[in-house]
């Protein structure tokens, strides 16, 4: 089992910076994939940001440029730095890993809120 612990949202104005981090603990051996996701208030979970074990990285094109993951395998920790941030990034964020068996786990969220 894994579990996932997400740190670093908050409340920022449009134009500013957060990283969110996200630690595993458990059979973190196991995972291969981490991934980022957010949830806005009536729209469905989207993909953010995933990458892999072998540091390939991907991106929702809304993100591209603004926002940056990033991973530490030794701490067992994947990193989302989000700059020039705008209100329509306004989610909770959900960090997520996929096992190399297929299974998925998932963080509890963290609220990021941008005002404009």
């Amino acid at each position: 089992q894994v579990r996932l612990v997400e740190s670093g949202g908050g409340l920022v104005q449009a134009g500013g910076s957060l990283r969110l981090s996200c630690a595993a603990f458990g059979s973190t051996f196991i995972i291969n994939t981490m991934d980022w996701y957010r949830q806005a208030l009536g729209k469905q979970r989207e993909l953010v940001a995933g990458i892999t074990s072998d540091g390939l990285v991907n991106y929702v094109d809304s993100v591209k440029g603004r926002f940056t993951i990033s991973r530490d395998n030794a701490k067992n920790t994947v990193y989302l730095q989000m700059n020039s941030l705008k209100p329509e990034d306004t989610a909770v964020y959900y960090c997520h890993a996929e096992a190399y068996s297929r299974s998925h786990y998932w963080g509890q969220g963290t609220q990021v809120t941008v005002s404009s």
